[in-house]
Parts: structure tokens; C-alpha cells; sequence
């Protein structure tokens, strides 16, 4: 069941952020389209709570719990990124707004954007933690806890290993192609003769 929800969650994640913003720059109803990406965080409630009710009815702990913890954890974290970058897309291309400015691609630039991404990436991390942990807590000794610990981890690894994505754009900042130098003109006999 929980499996079930998630996908449908992101199914309705893009549909209400397709619907948002149409309704936005195709019907021009600003209102409206607000509303409808306030409802996106209520799908995110409705996984935890159906995930909370279904650990009350005594299912056991499973994958399902803790790959929902990190749909929620990512969700939290890039949810609204996600939706201002196709905001900005929608409005160039339906709403006759300029070409959104993509990330820097080089140096140091590059690097502050990547280390920004990473710390989307420890948020992500710390929610999934902090909901399996609480998971945890509430299932007690009595249940197996395994599988929820062992997305703590998978949550912590995602975060560490994105980190040393970061810091190698730190590290080793992708230079910027050399202009190409323009060629003499080569000038045929006849311009010389001219001269």
C-alpha cells in the first residue's frame, strides 16, 4: 500500500505542478495557480500520516517505510527548487518572460552552486533521519527496526557522497574553454598587389 502512495504522490506532485502552471501563464489565473502548488506540501502530510497509520495497525517496518521517509526528506528539500525552476521555464516559454539563467558552469561560481545543491542534500538527509528515527522510536524493541536503520544509512551515504561531488568542484573547479583565437586573414595575391 505504502508502495502505492508514493507513486501516486509523485504522480500528483507533476500533475498539480502541471496544472499550477498552466493554469498560471496559459489562463492567467495567478490565484488559482497559487493554490494549487500550496496543495503539493499536503501530499507529502498524507504519505507521512498514511505511513504513521500503518506502522500503528502492526506492520512490520519495511523498505516501503523507508523509502517513503526519503520521498518526504527530498521532497522537503527540492520540492520548492524543483518548482521555481520550472516556474522560470514555464514563464519563458508559455508566458513570453526572458530565458531563466542556468547554473554557472565554471569555477569557483560552479562550486558555490554545487555546494548549495549539497546542503539541499543534508536537508533531505537530516527529514529522512529524523522521520525514520522517529519511526524507531515509535515501533520500540519489540518490532525489527533493521530495514529503518538501514535507510538511515542509505540517507547519510546519499548525503556524504554528494558532498565529495561538492567539494571536487571545489577541489578541481571545471576551468572555462579558452576563447579561440582568431585567425589572420590570408590575403591573395591581387589585395597585395593593390597595396
Amino acid at each position: 500500500m505504502i508502495v502505492a502512495l508514493i507513486i501516486a504522490c509523485e504522480v500528483g506532485f507533476w500533475v498539480l505542478l502541471a496544472l499550477g502552471l498552466a493554469v498560471r501563464y496559459l489562463l492567467k489565473w495567478r490565484r488559482t495557480s497559487v493554490a494549487l502548488l500550496l496543495c503539493e506540501p499536503l501530499l507529502e502530510v498524507v504519505l507521512f500520516v498514511a505511513t504513521a497509520i500503518d506502522l500503528k495497525n502492526g506492520a512490520e517496518p519495511s523498505w516501503e517505510h523507508g523509502v517513503a521517509a526519503l520521498y518526504i526528506g527530498f521532497t522537503v528539500a527540492y520540492g520548492h527548487y524543483t518548482i521555481r525552476w520550472l516556474d522560470g521555464h514555464a514563464a519563458h516559454r508559455l508566458g513570453g518572460a526572458p530565458k531563466p539563467v542556468g547554473p554557472p558552469r565554471y569555477g569557483i561560481p560552479r562550486a558555490r552552486h554545487e555546494g548549495r545543491l549539497w546542503l539541499r542534500t543534508v536537508l533531505a538527509a537530516a527529514v529522512a533521519c529524523a522521520l525514520l528515527q522517529g519511526a524507531v522510536w515509535y515501533v520500540g524493541d519489540d518490532g525489527d527496526i533493521s530495514s529503518l536503520r538501514s535507510f538511515q544509512g542509505a540517507a547519510l551515504r546519499s548525503a556524504g557522497i554528494h558532498g565529495l561531488v561538492a567539494l571536487a568542484y571545489l577541489i578541481w573547479p571545471k576551468k572555462e574553454p579558452a576563447a579561440p583565437a582568431e585567425e589572420p586573414r590570408l590575403t591573395t595575391t591581387k589585395e597585395s598587389t593593390r597595396r
